[in-house]
């Protein structure tokens, strides 16, 4: 197994990839941070976002032709407007359509407002889309559109409620109304909550499918699950599938927990397939991460999972011969982005992104021979630092620094404003961070520079940072991190761990060559 999964491709700095290049696949399809994912079809073409909470630019949209390489095609949300959660695309009339659920932050247009439900719309799914459209719905998220059997447009809400639409989409066009009441599992499962949420609606022969999670989606990994109900009306009845939850974390010795947040659909060839996330057994660092499960159709027609425990490659929804070897994609092509930047490039949206930035937050970034960022905050909790994803277990970083003025400039493993390790440096002095704050018992001694050249190794949780003065030689600081801890189950927080580069205090600092490097088992 081992051996399969180090195979699947060994471009883009030896990511994880989905598509093992022999007509099979190993999960997850999106490794790293991915979470509630929202997919549509479009003929031949299938599209995919994700929750992107406080990060801007935000719903980053991906395309594919075959469920396993996917590219980027840029973000939908530029500019913030609070804090993102689980949204639904569709296409109607020749239109895109984006429904967003958003818990107000400080940039939102009222942030003491309730949680909101916004719409954004185009004409190509790669863009221009339209300014966020409130839809006035309040107190609800995850969204789930569908088109009734009498024509009309519906928006499917958490709880589960629905409310039906105008026929362009773009506002409602009477109450929200209580919808279905979820299936309930016995009371002795370990879960977190009830939390009934996520609906999303598929219409395959006579019925409408509603899919459902139940069970929270942090907290014990048997917790979240998929459910089904179906209905040959979108005014209901909905009737319960009786073998609920068709998809479950059973045991917490399976390799991926808490299961959840699905969406059936057809794929290629006629194949039908759940796509949904869940957290890896041991990284839930790593976040919530994108899965694929095939799913086949009883004869009383019920949907039920057919990949297993999802530890083993599956078949590939379109298979390559396997006297074909597969060919390394090169960077464009194949699956993801290489995370490597020299920054000459703005790349914004597919690869880089700020947390919990301001309106104007892209007004501190300017490219001239490598990324300077003005100051912010006066340190990493209040910086608004520039961070990606990542999906790999083992992986080192490393990144050249010019600080300017009374800025601290510095590299980071970044959950979230209370939760952070890493390095920064001002030019005088090193400060080392841990668990969310400065180290006030340790002062490394690096020396005073302006620029520095700053590397962290992630190893399995374990890190380790040096530090050099040229690039070639390097000093391995004082102390050792384990970072298993950095996740939800801590902070109470749907994020993941993510390198991240900071400037804070009164300044700048360039940054160049950021590089990542998958490190081999």
């Amino acid at each position: 197994m081992k051996n399969q999964a180090m195979t699947s491709a060994a471009a883009l700095e030896g990511q994880r990839q989905a598509d093992l290049g022999d007509g099979t696949y190993l999960n997850p399809i999106f490794a790293g941070d991915h979470p509630d994912p929202a997919i549509l079809r479009d003929g031949d073409d299938y599209y995919v976002t994700f929750s992107s909470f406080e990060s801007t630019p935000g719903l980053v949209i991906w395309h594919s032709k075959d469920l396993l390489n996917w590219q980027p095609l840029g973000p939908a949300l530029s500019t913030p407007i609070g804090c993102v959660f689980a949204v639904d695309m569709c296409k109607v009339d020749g239109r895109y359509f984006i429904y967003i659920p958003v818990i107000p932050t400080a940039v939102s247009p009222d942030p003491k407002a309730p949680v909101l439900t916004y719409v954004i719309h185009a004409e190509n799914m790669a863009g221009p889309w339209s300014e966020p459209i409130s839809l006035g719905i309040e107190g609800h998220i995850d969204p789930g559109h569908v088109v009734g059997e009498d024509g009309k447009r519906y928006l499917f809400l958490s709880g589960v409620s629905r409310v039906r639409l105008t026929d362009d989409g773009l506002a409602t066009a009477g109450p929200v109304e209580h919808a279905y009441d979820g299936w309930r599992y016995p009371d002795d499962w370990v879960v977190e909550a009830y939390a009934l949420e996520g609906p999303k609606l598929t219409r395959r022969g006579e019925y409408f499918y509603l899919t459902t999670a139940v069970g929270g989606t942090s907290g014990p990994p048997t917790g979240h699950m998929v459910t089904v109900a179906r209905s040959r009306s979108i005014d209901g009845p909905w009737e319960d599938c009786p073998r609920n939850p068709i998809i479950r974390t059973w045991d917490a010795g399976e390799p991926w927990w808490s299961k959840g947040h699905a969406t059936l659909f057809e794929g290629p060839n006629g194949q039908w397939w759940s796509i949904y996330h869940g957290y890896e057994k041991g990284f839930a660092t790593l976040g919530r991460q994108t899965l694929l499960e095939p799913i086949e159709w009883d004869g009383d027609g019920w949907p039920r999972a057919g990949g297993g425990d999802l530890s083993a490659p599956l078949p590939a929804p379109l298979p390559v011969p396997v006297s074909v070897p597969a060919a390394s994609p090169a960077p464009g092509q194949g699956h993801g982005v290489p995370l490597s930047d020299d920054f000459s490039t703005e790349r914004f949206g597919t690869q880089w992104s700020f947390h919990s930035p301001s309106k104007d937050e892209y007004l501190r970034a300017s490219f001239d021979d490598g990324l300077v960022l003005q100051s912010r905050g006066t340190a990493p909790s209040d910086s608004s630092p520039l961070t990606c994803i990542v999906g790999d277990k083992r992986y080192e970083i490393t990144v050249e620094m010019e600080v300017r003025g009374d800025a601290q400039g510095g590299m980071l493993l970044y959950y979230s404003d209370r939760l952070f390790c890493g390095m920064g440096h001002d030019g005088g002095r090193m400060t080392s961070y841990r668990a969310g704050r400065a180290i006030p018992y340790w002062r490394e001694p690096a020396p005073a520079a302006r620029t520095m050249h700053l590397r962290i190794v992630n190893d399995n949780h374990i890190v380790t940072q040096y530090y050099s003065l040229d690039g070639i030689d390097w000093t391995r600081h004082g102390l050792r991190f384990n970072v298993e801890g950095y996740n939800t189950n801590t902070a109470d927080e749907l994020l993941s761990l993510r390198p991240a580069l900071f400037a804070s205090g009164a300044g700048e600092v360039r940054f160049r060559n950021f590089n990542y490097r998958v490190l081999d088992d």
